[in-house]
């Protein structure tokens, strides 16, 4: 496995970073005990980076993982909502406490989409950057799915850490092209911004071109590291022999290929709107009939429409 710094941090981390969405209650939602393993099989790889957010619920699967491997030097990096100062200070601590670790090594404000969100959830991150002097955070910055995103985070020399939407169709990305983003990810890398990459399989939408889009995202020179949501050793064994350009054996290539995802809504919705109000890609809408439905073509099958139905009917399986 290669190792890069990410960005001026001064913390190292692996080419493949391991995105915990996918084994958690969002997606596949796995027994405990099989996320850890999946999990402790990416260590025993090589993969020391690992990402996650507040909204995942996946908390545990990270403290069963870093209880196998103490004193081993693993990154995790967390994602927060919170506006408030307040509500940052419960985000970084449940964070803390439920991951048993001191401190956070990446801590970012979740989906920022302009100069003008990050400043509307300055007091978080101003909550962050204390933190950080107290030892408490290693690192701080935004996720986006934006070149707004990225422009907003390039103007603060605060922010550490840029994990942006990224992948060889631009599929997700709101407000430009795909050359655009690889313009001002490449001015943020150079600014000495740490940027690791998300979406680089499109949400699953690029799996028939798997091997295509992994390498292209491993290949971009303004990423430190990829993230790839996985849930089976054998997708951890692509996504390493991706990262470090080794060739795919047939058997795994067939597997990666009969993998298709989908989003589910239950026929009994309720038609609140809630899912359509939280889908980054303004996938989902309300229907003639008063329920939701997707538009498969914009979905990225990210689960958060998941996360907000307060009825749990809507699952990506």
């Amino acid at each position: 496995m290669e190792y890069r710094n990410l960005g001026r941090t001064g913390i190292r981390v692996s080419r493949l970073c391991f995105g915990l969405l996918t084994i958690g209650p969002l997606q596949a939602n796995l027994p405990l005990a099989e996320g850890v393993d999946v999990l402790k099989y990416a260590v025993e790889q090589g993969v020391n980076f690992f990402d996650t957010a507040e909204i995942y619920e996946s908390y545990s699967y990270l403290r069963g993982m870093l209880r196998s491997f103490p004193g081993r030097e693993l990154i995790i990096s967390t994602k927060s909502y919170a506006v408030t100062a307040k509500e940052m200070e419960q985000s970084l601590e449940r964070a803390r406490r439920e991951l048993d670790r001191d401190y956070i090594d990446i801590f970012l404000l979740h989906e920022q989409e302009s100069a003008l969100t990050i400043r509307g959830h300055r007091a978080a991150l101003d909550y962050l950057l204390e933190a950080k002097k107290k030892g408490l955070v290693r690192a701080v910055g935004i996720s986006t799915h934006r070149i707004a995103g990225v422009r907003g985070a390039l103007e603060l020399p605060e922010i550490d850490v840029i994990h942006p939407l990224f992948n060889i169709k631009g599929l997700g990305i709101q407000d430009g092209t795909l050359q655009e983003m690889e313009e001002v990810l490449t001015e943020a890398a150079a600014a000495g911004k740490g940027i690791y990459l998300m979406k680089a399989l499109g949400g699953g939408n690029l799996l028939p071109q798997a091997r295509e889009a992994l390498d292209y995202a491993f290949s971009r020179p303004f990423a430190a590291a990829v993230a790839v949501g996985m849930k089976a050793r054998w997708e951890v064994d692509i996504n390493v022999l991706a990262a470090q350009g080794q060739p795919i054996p047939d058997q795994l290539e067939k597997l990666m290929g009969s993998e298709k995802r989908r989003l589910r809504i239950d026929p009994w919705c309720e038609g609140c709107g809630k899912c359509a109000e939280q889908c980054p890609q303004e996938a989902l809408f309300l229907g003639d009939d008063g329920k939701a439905h997707v538009r498969e073509e914009e979905c990225l099958l990210c689960g958060y429409c998941a996360a907000a139905c307060p009825f749990f009917y809507i699952k990506v399986y």
